[in-house]
């Protein structure tokens, strides 16, 4: 089964994220906006129980994390993806390393910029048309997250929620 680790941001800044993501962003209703952690995996049943077990205590020995949004930014010429740009703090990058060691070894793809897609698999002219509009914004947010995720794939594509993880001993 294909698994993947994420934050999910408030409400608030979830509301923000899909006002542009019914439009721009054809994984819309498939996973709610979040920040990735750690892409698509694929485990079995007792190789997740391992995973969770030491996730349990990552969580643990991981404070509440501080995020901070100012702009819009992309990844093009790369790619068409639109996002919030998120600040590449020293603990969500160390959160981040520490979901690429142990059981969970392995070496990503790209380099960790943290975001939250808002628009992607964009036409190069619509790409450029709609980030042109969203860099005029004046989007400034800030909030603590307390908790990680461990999604899975149904079958039918949508990720949903296995099991949540409380960052820090004081959050238990």
């Amino acid at each position: 089964m294909k698994y993947g680790i994420a934050l999910f941001p408030s409400k608030k800044l979830q509301d923000l994220a899909n006002s542009y993501r019914k439009r721009y962003d054809k994984h819309y209703a498939l996973v709610p906006p979040h920040l990735t952690l750690k892409t698509a995996f694929d485990a079995g049943d007792t190789e997740i129980k391992a995973i969770a077990k030491e996730l349990r205590e990552i969580a643990e020995a991981t404070k509440p994390l501080h995020i901070s949004i100012k702009k819009v930014s992309s990844f093009s010429p790369v790619n068409n993806v639109i996002y919030l740009k998120v600040d590449p703090t020293d603990e969500l990058k160390a959160l981040h390393e520490k979901l690429h060691t142990g059981s969970l070894n392995s070496n990503p793809e790209y380099a960790f910029v943290p975001h939250i897609t808002i628009g992607q698999k964009l036409s190069d002219d619509e790409h450029s048309d709609v980030l042109g509009n969203l860099k005029m914004l004046d989007i400034r947010h800030e909030e603590v997250i307390d908790r990680f995720h461990l999604l899975y794939q149904l079958e039918n594509g949508t990720w949903t929620v296995h099991e949540t993880f409380l960052l820090g001993k004081e959050s238990e």
